[in-house]
């Protein structure tokens, strides 16, 4: 991929965009994006996810959503705004991804302490076996954690100078 004329292609697509609305996006344009897509999935960033097909076509979708939004006047860079883009993407599915994770380890826990509280036709069902889901608990957890962490603040601008009495 050649970043020169990727951008040149983009140039000429939103040219012909004008005239055409309902141009397609030619084939250089969307292999190009395919490419960044695959490549930014390998980096160790995104390696370890067992969702990498997710991320890549939520790259793909986004990046192919905002070709008519790139700007040539301002950038010459189109692989970097792509990039960019795919980025966003991946990290929104991961940020999914967990909590859908933390939704279904919830819903396990909660299941199970509400067989623990009937009780009633299972008194061969061994719940201290899955009350005791370490895993499933540090997922919770650190979810829920993040969610009720409260965010630093930082002085800016005069409150830099001023003392607060007590």
């Amino acid at each position: 991929m050649n970043n020169k004329d990727f951008c040149a292609a983009l140039i000429e697509y939103k040219a012909k965009r004008q005239t055409d609305p309902t141009a397609r996006v030619p084939a250089y344009i969307g292999i190009c994006i395919q490419q960044i897509c695959n490549r930014l999935s390998t980096k160790p960033n995104f390696s370890g996810y067992s969702y990498k097909d997710e991320m890549i076509s939520d790259g793909l979708e986004n990046c192919l959503a905002a070709v008519g939004g790139f700007n040539a006047e301002k950038s010459v860079n189109a692989f970097a705004y792509f990039t960019q883009i795919a980025w966003n993407a991946f990290i929104r599915r991961i940020q999914k991804e967990k909590k859908e994770t933390y939704i279904k380890h919830k819903n396990m826990q909660n299941m199970f302490v509400l067989l623990s509280l009937e009780n009633s036709g299972f008194e061969d069902f061994d719940l201290n076996v899955h009350n005791n889901d370490d895993i499933g608990n540090h997922i919770i957890e650190s979810f829920e954690n993040k969610l009720t962490k409260t965010k630093k603040h930082v002085n800016v601008g005069l409150e830099k100078f001023i003392e607060e009495t007590p």
